[in-house]
């Protein structure tokens, strides 16, 4: 295998693009799949898998998840929910990784969210925690370890990570600790994503693209492929989709001489 691609996913649990009423589109979680078999990726990664319930319930196994394995058999996966909350409001939790090629070391960690206080159709809310997950796998005899998150969405709440950068540095934190190839995906909901850019940077960590935008209700470039130097990026593409409100970013990777 001389080179080997990534995708990068925000599925929004199955729920459909609709430009009048995107907050009603109906969940057709076969579009995501298509979706995903389409890019005929060697390594996928995966945010809002789920659905979340009312009063923090998360089903046993997850749903979305288990159709995804056998939708894909011929993938090993890893897969977490963030930690149970009651306070979780009706979008799309848990993150999944995929990948040709078996998967070891298996982790996940909480990102404890700040107590933010906001406006949820007239009730006062706080923000639940989010979630890092990680996973090595071995491509062309070379270990390569990922990283997958979804991080709070502060401008959404009215502020932004600037102010509250706990997230991002338990996130970097991970960055700054691992040795050899490294791929870290999300949806890291940064609005003005060159912060985020900038910071990684000093851990030695770029993002394939900056450019184009990766979500459809604002014009934000929230969703990233951050790598290290070991890898070199030879192709990568933002590719809209019907599948989500968020489209699917493409990259194909080699090893650094």
């Amino acid at each position: 295998m001389s080179t080997f691609r990534v995708l990068q996913f925000n599925m929004q649990f199955g729920q459909i693009w609709d430009d009048t009423y995107p907050d009603r589109a109906p969940i057709r979680l076969e579009v995501a799949l298509d979706e995903i078999r389409s890019h005929n990726a060697d390594i996928v990664m995966l945010q809002e898998v789920e659905q979340a319930l009312p009063g923090g319930v998360q089903f046993q196994p997850p749903p979305n998840y288990a159709r995804l394995q056998a939708e894909f058999p011929g993938y090993h996966s890893w897969f977490s929910y963030p930690k149970a909350d009651p306070r979780e409001l009706p979008f799309g939790l848990g993150l999944a990784i995929f990948s040709r090629t078996p998967l070891k070391d298996t982790m996940r960690l909480d990102l404890p969210s700040p107590s933010v206080e906001f406006d949820f159709f007239g009730k006062k809310m706080t923000p639940t925690d989010r979630l890092l997950i990680g996973a090595t796998t071995t491509i062309a005899g070379r270990e390569v370890r990922l990283l997958n998150t979804h991080l709070l969405a502060f401008f959404m709440l009215g502020t932004s990570s600037l102010q509250h950068p706990g997230q991002r540095k338990l996130v970097g934190q991970q960055l700054a600790a691992s040795r050899g190839a490294t791929i870290l995906t999300g949806d890291f909901n940064v609005s003005q994503h060159q912060t985020l850019i900038s910071e990684y940077a000093e851990l030695g960590f770029s993002t394939v693209q900056d450019k184009e935008i990766t979500w459809r209700r604002r014009p934000f470039v929230l969703d990233h492929i951050f790598y290290n130097a070991p890898l070199r990026p030879v192709a990568h593409r933002v590719v809209p989709t019907p599948a989500s409100d968020h489209h699917a970013l493409v990259a194909d990777f080699e090893f650094a001489p």
